[in-house]
């Protein structure tokens, strides 16, 4: 393609230098013709040169611009594959995080129950053999605290963005409603 560029220029050039040649050729013996047609041959060659430059340069600035969009492709499609790669990892280390936490809770859990039934047969054995007071509170507080765990766990799944498990005091358009409300208040009051 860029040789079609320097093709008009080859075919100038062809035309002046036979053009100069022909004028040399003409026999009539004059010396003083040597000196214009030598001056017009460097400015022929001196316009092609610049000519063949330009030429060149645009060429040459054309295939940098195509190797840079190139480039630019390339770095993208990097990008997005070193995301989607960075996502996919955090994704099975999310998933594996889960895993590992759901089974130390049901571990937990387990414990816990194991724990909460060994106090009410203490607390059974206690009124059986006639320590009913203490056998009641032993009751009694592996009662409340199986209750307090069914609570916070009903709490954790009803607000699963919370880590303390309460809702949320108030929303985002409360506050802002808020905020209306105390500065019409502030500018009625002076």
């Amino acid at each position: 393609m860029s040789l079609l560029r320097f093709l008009p220029g080859i075919i100038v050039l062809q035309i002046s230098t036979a053009a100069l040649v022909y004028a040399l050729m003409v026999p009539e013996g004059h010396d003083a013709l040597w000196i214009p047609v030598a001056v017009l041959a460097a400015v022929v060659s001196l316009l092609s040169a610049f000519w063949f430059g330009s030429i060149a340069d645009h060429v040459k600035k054309d295939a940098l611009a195509n190797v840079r969009i190139q480039h630019a492709r390339e770095r993208e499609k990097i990008v997005v594959t070193a995301e989607i790669d960075k996502r996919a990892a955090l994704e099975q280390s999310h998933q594996r995080i889960l895993k590992e936490t759901a089974r130390a809770q049901s571990q937990a859990y387990w414990r816990l129950g194991l724990g909460f039934t060994g106090l009410l047969a203490l607390g059974g054995i206690m009124v059986a053999i006639e320590f009913m007071t203490v056998g009641l509170l032993i009751m009694a507080t592996a009662g409340g605290a199986f209750g307090g765990y069914v609570m916070r766990s009903r709490q954790e799944t009803r607000f699963p963005g919370r880590s303390d498990g309460q809702p949320p005091l108030l929303t985002a358009s409360e506050i802002k409603g808020l905020e209306a409300s105390s500065a019409k208040k502030t500018l009625s009051e002076k």
